[in-house]
């Protein structure tokens, strides 16, 4: 199981969404997420920061360059929906 620990920001981002998240049981993923009790996508790599964390960590502005090289990164596919990184995108770099 993960030791990542859920954001409040991050529960407010999945409930938009309609999915339920919950610490991931791969160790090296943050987040699983879950729509209709059935899980959807495991989202997040523990080894590398997401928008939220880099807010605490190294603030506002790091935050706001290292999303936008997530956006870059995952343009492709982040806006199909269903997609991990659209999950990622929504949840953990919104």
């Amino acid at each position: 199981m993960s030791s990542y620990k859920i954001l409040n920001a991050q529960k407010l981002n999945s409930k938009k969404l309609g999915v339920v998240i919950k610490p991931s049981k791969n160790a090296s993923k943050k987040i699983d997420v879950f729509k209709n009790d059935k899980k959807v996508a495991t989202i997040g790599d523990v080894n590398y920061g997401d928008y939220h964390t880099y807010i605490k960590t190294k603030g506002r502005e790091f935050a706001l360059k290292r999303k936008s090289a997530y956006k870059a990164r995952h343009s492709k596919t982040m806006g199909k929906v269903g997609t991990p990184s659209y999950y990622a995108n929504k949840i953990i770099w919104s």
